[in-house]
């Protein structure tokens, strides 16, 4: 009975501890070591001088509605964050590659939409993580943007 017991026992303690063998091989299938990315992303950090029901109306019925219209797949985020006591925020775009941000810098450039951001925000910094092109970086230069290049991590 003893040896029973012990058998089973061993058997219930190895097949947990394979179990957990195995989730954590289900769990890091999708993670990556030190691999780097062409994904773009960009902080805006802004402050503002309007009510804050002014800024939510902009941000939540105009700009967010017009890039989820965009239907773009290379936009992966686009998502504001604010502070409503110091009247700031940042705004985080997560793109697939440089040539999607560019493009679409190039769209929105100029808009209606665009105007409207800059009537109401002001770009306190600007900071762009990962590669970007020559040229897109000279279009940019009058923001001052602060631009990281990859250097490792778990993704």
């Amino acid at each position: 009975m003893k040896k029973i017991l012990l058998v089973t026992l061993f058997m219930i303690v190895g097949c947990s501890d394979n179990n957990k063998k195995n989730n954590l091989k289900i769990n890091n299938i999708n993670k990556q070591l030190n691999v780097k990315s062409s994904n773009v992303t960009v902080l805006v950090e802004v402050s503002f001088k309007d009510e804050i029901d002014v800024i939510k109306k902009f941000i939540t019925d105009e700009q967010s509605p017009l890039f989820y219209e965009l239907n773009d797949d290379g936009i992966i985020r686009f998502e504001w964050f604010l502070n409503e006591e110091n009247k700031t925020g940042i705004l985080i775009e997560e793109f697939k590659n440089s040539n999607v941000w560019e493009e679409l810098g190039n769209k929105v450039l100029g808009s209606p939409i665009n105007l409207r951001f800059r009537e109401l925000f002001k770009v306190e910094k600007l900071t762009v993580l990962g590669d970007i092109n020559e040229t897109f970086k000279e279009k940019i230069q009058g923001m001052n943007p602060v631009i990281n290049s990859y250097a490792g991590g778990v993704k």
